[in-house]
């Protein structure tokens, strides 16, 4: 961060040691953007991870799952569907509840994001500053502000690697 007042300019880097001067410019590793840093604290990451876990299993998969078995059971005593001459109804309802748990967790996943979302954290999991597919590479985070010295660090980044 740099302020220019009275012709000089102020640099804070990343250690919080402050520079004065005409041309002190920013410590290419010590310096982070201070826009870019939403930092998000583990223990929320836990907690909604756990409700995302927790009401998708009780308010989606459980029902789906169940409702699945349910109608298919009722395909077989109607006579829709036969049951299998050597395992009876077990394994068509077991596969109804596979893909109804399998399909109530997908169903919510929306709402987990949302969740996430409101954290702070905007792409998910897989994505974002933690992920190997980010732009600035694994590991590190990426600037989404636009101010001078992100541009210079951008800038200087590609000279750095070569």
């Amino acid at each position: 961060m740099s302020s220019e007042t009275s012709g000089q300019t102020t640099t804070v880097n990343a250690e919080g040691r402050t520079a004065v001067g005409p041309g002190s410019a920013p410590a290419k590793q010590g310096w982070k953007c201070p826009l870019s840093d939403a930092h998000v604290h583990r223990e929320d990451v836990r907690k909604v991870w756990k409700e995302c876990q927790e009401e998708s299993f009780w308010y989606r998969a459980l029902p789906l799952s169940l409702g699945s078995m349910a109608t298919t059971g009722g395909l077989i005593y109607n006579g829709v569907w036969k049951s299998s001459a050597r395992f009876g109804p077990f394994p068509k309802l077991a596969v109804a509840g596979i893909l109804g748990f399998a399909v109530g967790k997908a169903s919510y996943f929306g709402t987990c994001r949302s969740k996430f979302q409101e954290l702070g954290i905007k792409d998910g999991p897989g994505s974002g500053p933690w992920s190997r597919r980010g732009p600035s590479g694994p590991g590190r985070r990426h600037c989404h502000h636009e101010c001078e010295e992100c541009k210079k660090t951008t800038q200087d980044a590609p000279a750095d690697q070569a």
